[in-house]
């Protein structure tokens, strides 16, 4: 009879690119979660998670995880500084706008 002393030996499993314990990956999923988003994020979302093999439910058990596992969000959220802030106002303004007629024009603008 195996006793186990530790469980630290368990192996992990992957799932969409995190690795979970076995009674991570086989634990009921029972809880349900509500949220209101804009239907264009929506689809967009869903059309990355298709993209990466991964269900909507598969999405967000692995966004969980990862604020569980980073004891907060698993990037960084910053507020923009004022310079960034003075630009979104103007574009979204229509002002300060530099319209190039293709990719080229763009780069040559920038000087790239």
């Amino acid at each position: 009879m195996l006793v186990l002393k530790s469980l630290e030996w368990l192996p992990l499993y992957p799932i969409g690119g995190t690795f979970v314990t076995l009674a991570e990956a086989s634990m009921a999923k029972s809880a349900m979660i509500r949220a209101r988003v804009d239907p264009r994020l929506k689809e967009e979302a869903e059309r990355v998670f298709t993209e990466l093999g991964l269900t909507t439910t598969e999405a967000i058990t692995l966004f969980y995880q990862q604020v569980r596992w980073h004891r907060g969000l698993p990037f960084e959220v910053r507020l923009p500084n004022e310079v960034t802030r003075n630009t979104f106002e103007e574009t979204d303004a229509g002002k300060n706008l530099v319209r190039c007629s293709s990719a080229e024009d763009m780069f040559e603008r920038l000087g790239i």
